[in-house]
């Protein structure tokens, strides 16, 4: 598996928030923070490419907004802020070399943080980033593929993946609190403590999970149901409405060929 970074731009103070209050990011330490995460997920067996900064580009550095990685091909998305709507073609040529490229364009809107794939089915939240049009040109693209698409409604959070993550083909780690669970159909459910309220956003990579270092309780409540767990310190992110999910886009070996 291969995840695709961005090194954080100095320009990364004047990024968008929308559901934390706005606090001075110290760069010196989300670059450290950065650079530790990157390890990690090395450490997991993760063939890690980092990509330089862009400093047009405050939020840049959460690159999984940028696509959603499918087994046949790569949907670029359409970006629901103004500020990143340029983001996505900095990775044309970089994605081109694993997925041929299909993209969505506006009005439609959908970011990365907003598709939770599991197996052949793909959960979309609709949320001030993803809008309804965004959701039917994903399907679209992926049910003549054989995926399932299935919208979620969000609240009070950024994206899909801010409340909810998967830990495998069948289990997710939820903020309920969030997100319209009966959505959810029949997965296995591990609620988050509510001390934690984002915990519900990890990152799964070859048995392994990443867990952030500010919820312990989440770390403990994971490792209960026998996994492996690490937990990575991305508190400079977190004042970007950021999580572990959105500083990477993994992708997986292809194992069909492309269509």
């Amino acid at each position: 598996m291969i995840a695709l970074t961005r090194r954080p731009a100095c320009s990364l103070v004047n990024c968008e928030v929308g559901y934390v209050p706005r606090e001075g990011i110290d760069l010196p330490s989300a670059f450290r923070q950065h650079v530790a995460y990157c390890q990690a997920l090395r450490q997991m067996g993760v063939d890690v490419e980092v990509l330089p900064p862009e400093e047009a580009f405050p939020d840049s550095v959460f690159i999984e907004d940028n696509a959603i990685i499918l087994d046949e091909l790569a949907v670029v998305t359409s970006m629901g802020t103004p500020s990143r709507q340029g983001e996505p073609a900095l990775l044309f040529p970089v994605l081109a070399r694993h997925r041929r490229l299909v993209t969505i364009s506006p009005p439609a809107t959908i970011e990365g943080g907003d598709v939770l794939r599991m197996g052949k089915r793909l959960y979309v939240g609709v949320s001030t980033r993803t809008n309804r049009a965004g959701v039917a040109a994903l399907r679209e693209i992926a049910e003549p593929l054989g995926y399932e698409v299935t919208p979620i409604g969000t609240r009070a959070c950024l994206h899909l993946k801010t409340a909810c993550t998967s830990l495998d083909d069948e289990t997710l780690l939820v903020n309920p609190v969030w997100l319209d669970v009966e959505a959810l159909g029949s997965c296995r459910l591990l609620p988050v403590p509510a001390e934690e309220p984002f915990g519900a956003n990890v990152l799964c990579a070859h048995g392994e999970v990443l867990v952030q270092a500010s919820c312990p309780l989440t770390c403990a409540l994971i490792e209960a149901h026998g996994y492996g767990a690490t937990r990575v310190d991305l508190g400079e992110f977190s004042k970007a409405d950021a999580g572990l999910t959105c500083l990477s886009l993994l992708i997986p070996p292809q194992s069909l060929p492309p269509v």
